[in-house]
């Protein structure tokens, strides 16, 4: 049984800190009750913090597709990773800012998918552990690891990796049952990670995934799902009834998955996996965005041939009882090296966003209007 948010009307009246920070970004995390609480460091040049009361009525959360930032040992990044993300730092700002790591962090383990030596046209990644303090200082506090590629390693580089991140004061979800919780401005935001792979929560388990979903409502006032579904390719942008079948792969069923899970107390549903921009729809109020592409392949890991390259941010604004406040898509694209980039003249990711929302959902797309903003249809 869902727990009931309170109603809309309903202002949370709380007690704000202002610090000033030199980066101006949220970051740390404390713990109460066994759940990470996001909250501001203190600094030596920190002024002295003000009190003053205020009214949250809304939170603003940003997310991106695929994350990878190289290959050990031959197709790292250039400075070691050292400002891989500068490009984009400014744009990935918000009160809670999550990715998908589609790649261990971990040193060799001796256990690759691909075996030794590499099978061909198989994809094994990893990045040096050390590569956590990158996304950190880009701004992440939040990485889902449920995807084909976190399990590159095996089960050691796995557990590498949420030592890395752990180690960084990033939190992560993914794992099967898992249900991550943090604090945002003294709301409780649980987000929950999904993919048909082996050890993580199962797309394809519509029963189950309600199971989990609905609990993690009961342990917080809103909820977000992070879900790697969907078929690959440039040939891929559309979303289309039924299982999408990949490689002998049942890789879900994205509208009914994502429609059970709001119907279970999602609140808002951010989709990655297809390597290609998709479109976006809203159900029930609630936004769903079906694939924000390919957001980091650093060395040249992931293709940058035709539409591969466009990717974006999301950023959306939830009251505490999950109104929809409203939304924007900001456009990147991978560079020659797979960095992760903005152009600001070019727009073509948001427009490939609004065209495949309008022919994908007509009635229920959502509107991706030419300043990036995202509203529900009429």
């Amino acid at each position: 049984m869902n727990s009931q948010p309170p109603s809309s009307g309903k202002k949370l009246s709380v007690l704000l800190v202002a610090v000033v920070l030199i980066s101006g970004a949220l970051s740390g995390c404390s713990q109460e009750s066994d759940s990470p609480v996001w909250t501001a460091p203190t600094s030596a040049s920190a002024k002295p913090p003000i009190e003053e009361s205020a009214e949250i009525e809304s939170i603003t959360m940003s997310a991106t597709g695929d994350i990878i930032m190289g290959d050990a040992p031959n197709k790292l990044p250039a400075n070691d990773g050292e400002g891989f993300f500068d490009a984009v730092t400014g744009s990935l700002k918000s009160d809670l800012v999550m990715g998908n790591l589609e790649q261990p962090l971990t040193g060799d383990t001796g256990t690759s998918k691909c075996g030794t030596p590499k099978r061909d046209n198989c994809f094994a990644f990893r990045s040096p552990p050390a590569y956590a303090e990158h996304l950190k200082e880009a701004g992440f506090q939040l990485l889902n690891t449920a995807n084909n590629h976190s399990k590159d390693y095996g089960p050691q580089g796995y557990r590498n990796t949420v030592e890395a991140l752990e180690g960084a004061g990033l939190e992560h979800t993914g794992a099967e049952d898992q249900i991550t919780v943090v604090k945002v401005k003294g709301i409780r935001v649980a987000v929950v990670g999904f993919s048909p792979y082996a050890g993580a929560n199962n797309v394809n388990d519509l029963d189950a995934a309600a199971s989990v979903v609905s609990e993690a409502r009961e342990r917080a006032d809103l909820v977000v799902v992070q879900v790697h579904m969907g078929a690959e390719g440039s040939d891929k942008a559309h979303v289309k009834p039924g299982n999408e079948i990949y490689f002998g792969e049942n890789r879900g069923n994205p509208v009914k998955f994502s429609r059970t899970v709001i119907d279970a107390g999602a609140d808002l549903v951010v989709g990655h996996g297809p390597h290609v921009l998709r479109g976006m729809e809203f159900y029930k109020g609630k936004l769903i965005a079906y694939s924000l592409g390919n957001f980091a392949g650093g060395g040249r890991t992931l293709s940058r041939d035709g539409d591969l390259k466009y990717s974006g941010i999301l950023h959306v604004s939830l009251t505490r009882d999950g109104k929809y406040v409203g939304g924007k898509f900001v456009s990147t694209y991978l560079n020659d090296a797979g960095v992760p980039s903005r152009n600001k003249g070019d727009d073509r990711s948001r427009k490939m966003v609004a065209r495949l929302s309008e022919a994908d959902f007509g009635d229920t797309a959502a509107v991706v209007a030419a300043d990036g903003s995202i509203k529900p249809p009429a």
